[in-house]
């Protein structure tokens, strides 16, 4: 075993007690068990869940995430680079999607589409300038599709979604979008 795997192993481990201890000394029971997203903590920098959450203007796409067992995930250490969908972006969408998407039995579907708003790895926009714009290069999403960077009179936007917005959390970036990025057929 080489030397990186046996330090991941134990970095893995020390995170796990880490996150353990602190579920262990949350005294509200409700929250046993219920992963790291019901970790209580009111004075640290947030994570991208906890951004979107406290957001009026993301309470569609906190809705999606939680419908597509995804709360845990992105409460995860990451780091993520979200591109999160106002709600204004999904009341774009045709008639009853977002409905027909919050179904269980579309919970794949949603799922899939989500993913393709995440990246691992924390892009903020400076790299995603400079790595991305004018270069034909793809960006890999969680979900294994690709989107394209490009800059339209000095913003940034990806598969013609302008970023309106970018907010750093502890585990990442969140990136607001104007539009609901639809991944391609498979």
């Amino acid at each position: 075993m080489t030397l990186q795997i046996k330090q991941l192993i134990v970095m893995t481990i020390v995170a796990s007690l880490a996150i353990a201890s602190v579920n262990c000394g949350n005294s509200d029971d409700s929250k046993a068990g219920k992963g790291i997203s019901a970790v209580a903590d009111d004075k640290s920098q947030q994570d991208v869940l906890k951004i979107a959450v406290g957001s009026k203007d993301h309470t569609t796409l906190v809705a999606a995430v939680q419908a597509a067992d995804l709360v845990d995930s992105l409460a995860n250490q990451g780091p993520f680079t979200v591109f999160a969908p106002t709600n204004d972006a999904f009341a774009k969408l045709p008639a009853g999607t977002v409905d027909d998407l919050l179904k269980a039995n579309q919970k794949a579907t949603l799922k899939d589409i989500l993913e393709y708003h995440v990246v691992v790895g924390n892009l903020t926009e400076a790299l995603l300038r400079s790595e991305y714009t004018g270069k034909g290069d793809e960006l890999g999403m969680a979900n294994g599709g690709n989107t394209k960077i490009t800059e339209k009179n000095g913003k940034l936007m990806i598969n013609g979604a302008t970023i309106i917005a970018s907010i750093p959390a502890t585990n990442g970036i969140i990136h607001v979008v104007d539009t609901v990025l639809l991944p391609p057929k498979k």
